[in-house]
């Protein structure tokens, strides 16, 4: 490795370690992520001929603008996916279309209630995704269980079971689009062969925690608040529901009868959900022009983009571009061959041990990472749909359960209920991983006898 390779791999892993002690520094992991971005491309210019050849004299600077372009558009594919389905989640959920998952969880059993939050949570996150899902789960929590102790426990269910329902979707976790976009899954491949492990990961730690609950759950005093009515009416509010969850369904249908890039179906999701929008509050506006009444306006698509979080959308785009300098100085090809040469090619070892590194530091720049160290092969485990792209979605998922801060949601669910990191560790930590294990040797035995 040359002097220029180490001091650009220095600079990433400082900048990955900074971005794991976020809490500590309080400086936002976005921040980060952005100089960790700009500083590895500025190192890289100082020698660019020795990873482009073609990187000399007066080609110098249009060769690694292409190159960063390449890395740029990859990127931008993800991202791109990534708004458009916070905001058509932000606008079902502002027009209440999650109401109806209130209601269908109400039941007095504790263990009944269990049992429907983890078939409920790991159902949604597979539509939505794990942090939406997780947010919307502990929301409708409070409004059920009126027991702090015993609702922590349905909250880290919630983080297993969100995590676990979004590994086998293609729209269901960061990394699994970000897989999806590359082409190394297809959305048939990872329902059909991973739905079954992702399962077992959440039902058998749903089993273990169920039997820590007992007897009936406490009556929560219900609390009326007034809402301003935006006008719209019941049918309406359910056009949107199943226009926003129904498109979300729809696009792996779209990129496979279109052969499209994913985030071609979301935009035309969020078009066409947009555009009904502003028909129903155009006309409710209109309805109401007499008494300049401006029922809606908070709830159209144009103020909901504002609501997006734009610090998520920016360490993606750092994180992912420094990690595709890496890729373009050769860095994380030489590992890959030196994992699989340690390992002796044994892809479930290596994505294994993958997994559990997602619990300690941030899944997306692993996956990220994996996606530069291993090229896409015709035939066997690197092929598309191969087995250790599989794994790695699932890997990759589901092992940030292992840690209350190894997955978004994760984080913020840790947030909403105070749960500490030492309670999670002591408590959930070892049931998780007894989950994430039967997973994927319910996998191999998928491949061995099945498929």
């Amino acid at each position: 490795m040359s002097t220029l390779s180490l001091m650009i791999v220095i600079v990433f892993c400082i900048g990955y370690f900074c971005i794991a002690i976020e809490s500590v520094t309080k400086v936002n992991k976005a921040a980060v992520a952005l100089l960790m971005f700009v500083a590895t491309w500025t190192l890289f210019m100082i020698a660019p001929e020795l990873y482009l050849p073609d990187a000399i004299g007066e080609l110098k600077a249009a060769v690694v603008s292409t190159a960063i372009e390449h890395h740029l558009g990859s990127t931008a594919t993800t991202l791109f996916f990534l708004m458009g389905a916070m905001t058509i989640v932000e606008l079902v959920d502002q027009n209440g279309g999650f109401n109806f998952v209130r209601d269908t969880l109400k039941t007095k059993s504790k263990r009944a209630l269990l049992w429907r939050i983890a078939f409920m949570t790991f159902i949604l996150s597979a539509i939505l995704d794990n942090l939406t899902t997780s947010i919307v789960m502990i929301m409708i929590l409070r409004k059920l269980v009126a027991d702090k102790q015993d609702r922590i426990i349905y909250a880290a269910l919630v983080v297993i079971a969100a995590n676990s329902g979004g590994a086998f979707s293609p729209i269901g976790d960061v990394t699994t689009i970000m897989l999806w976009n590359k082409g190394v899954i297809t959305a048939a491949g990872v329902i059909m062969e991973i739905f079954i492990p992702s399962l077992v990961s959440m039902v058998i730690p749903a089993y273990i925690l169920s039997l820590s609950l007992k007897g009936d759950l406490a009556p929560v005093e219900e609390t009326v608040v007034l809402e301003e009515s935006d006008g719209l009416s019941a049918a309406q509010r359910k056009a949107i529901f199943f226009l926003g969850v129904g498109g979300l369904i729809f696009v792996p249908i779209f990129k496979t009868i279109t052969h499209l890039p994913p985030f071609v179906g979301i935009l035309l999701v969020l078009g066409v959900l947009w555009t009904v929008t502003e028909i129903f509050y155009t006309r409710i506006h209109q309805e109401h022009e007499d008494t300049a009444d401006n029922r809606g306006t908070q709830k159209r698509v144009s103020k909901m983009l504002s609501r997006i979080d734009m610090d998520t959308i920016l360490f993606f785009l750092g994180i992912l571009m420094a990690v595709g300098c890496l890729e373009t100085i050769g860095v994380l090809e030489m590992l890959g061959k030196g994992l699989d040469v340690v390992f002796e090619g044994n892809h479930y070892l290596v994505t294994g041990i993958i997994g559990v590194l997602s619990s300690i530091v941030d899944n997306v720049p692993l996956v990220a990472g994996c996606m530069g160290m291993y090229p896409v092969q015709a035939a066997g485990d690197m092929a598309v749909d191969g087995i250790f792209w599989q794994l790695l979605a699932y890997c990759a998922g589901v092992g940030g359960s292992m840690l209350i801060i190894g997955s978004a949601a994760g984080v913020v669910v840790m947030g909403l209920e105070k749960i500490t990191f030492g309670w999670y560790m002591k408590k959930i930590t070892w049931i998780a991983f007894v989950g994430y294990l039967a997973g994927i040797v319910c996998y191999w035995l998928e491949k061995t006898f099945l498929f």
